[in-house]
């Protein structure tokens, strides 16, 4: 048997544009995808904390930091400019399998305020 379990998250960052005319998924600093040990292209839960709204999309790069999160495509209508977000990726593994969870927590101006890496 698998299960699926929190790898990575992104914790309340900030939304920085939101663009329709994209053709979809959500761009991040590449600093916050190598912190958070994100892949391009992987897929990902996006909670917004402001208004409540959930939805799946896929990773790409922004430039190195740009400080950018950023929704395209249907999901730049799920949000607006300065709501909080949290990004998250998931992994399949074994119940006796320990978890490694990477948290990336974000502060003021999307600025990286800690790392944290939780092992159970």
């Amino acid at each position: 048997m698998l299960i699926e379990v929190l790898r990575s998250k992104i914790h309340n960052a900030t939304v920085t544009s939101c663009n329709v005319d994209y053709e979809g998924s959500i761009s991040i600093d590449q600093r916050f995808i190598e912190a958070a040990g994100l892949m391009p292209h992987e897929k990902v839960l996006v909670v917004n904390v402001t208004n409540g709204e959930r939805f799946e999309t896929y990773v790409i790069p922004a430039a190195k930091d740009s400080r950018e999160i950023g929704l395209n495509g249907a999901a730049a209508r799920l949000a607006v400019v300065g709501d909080k977000v949290i990004i998250m990726a998931f992994a399949w593994k074994k119940p006796e399998e320990p978890v490694n969870t990477t948290i990336v927590v974000m502060g003021d101006g999307n600025e990286i305020k800690e790392i944290k890496q939780l092992i159970s």
